[in-house]
């Protein structure tokens, strides 16, 4: 276990001696990528990490959908995530449980797809199905199509490779 992880452990340790119960034990484990989708599916906000070009990582907090298996995530390509991706396929996305003490962490490939041109373009189709899977239905698709060619947008495939986390009880 890592000297942060060890502080995490101890810190929980001295909140349930106040009284304060954790019930989720600190370990950090392997987990099935079914069980890391799972709950990456019943949410919609985690933080993408890439790497940089100096090989430092680069965090950004996003919102993505899981479809079929597949982390997808919208960015634009105008963003230090997107040369990232386009250098270095390796991405995880981090998510918490909502009392921040749970989480787990998918690794995977990601496949950027190309940059949308046109409203009526596949990307933008994909675009929309991401939308309609993170916050339904848009008010008016036809402003959307456009802002999505204006703005640049790719969709980011995450394709699960390993998860590992910690969700306890």
């Amino acid at each position: 276990m890592s000297e942060l992880g060890a502080q995490i452990c101890l810190r929980r340790a001295l909140l349930s001696d106040t009284g304060n119960t954790i019930a989720d034990p600190c370990v950090v484990a392997r987990m099935e990528l079914p069980e890391a989708l799972d709950f990456a599916a019943a949410r919609r906000n985690g933080v993408l990490v890439t790497q940089k070009r100096d090989g430092r990582p680069q965090l950004s907090n996003i919102s993505y959908a899981v479809i079929d298996g597949v982390v997808k995530i919208s960015i634009t390509a105008t963003r230090a995530k997107y040369g990232n991706l386009v250098r270095n396929s390796h991405a995880s996305l981090y998510v918490s449980r909502e009392d921040f003490w749970g989480y787990i962490v998918i690794d995977g490939d990601a496949e950027v797809t190309a940059v949308a041109t046109k409203p009526d373009d596949a990307g933008v189709d994909e675009l929309v199905e991401l939308y309609r899977a993170i916050l339904g239905e848009h008010p008016d698709w036809d402003d959307y199509r456009r802002a999505m060619v204006a703005d640049k947008r790719v969709v980011v495939r995450l394709t699960p490779t390993h998860a590992y986390g910690m969700l306890g009880g």
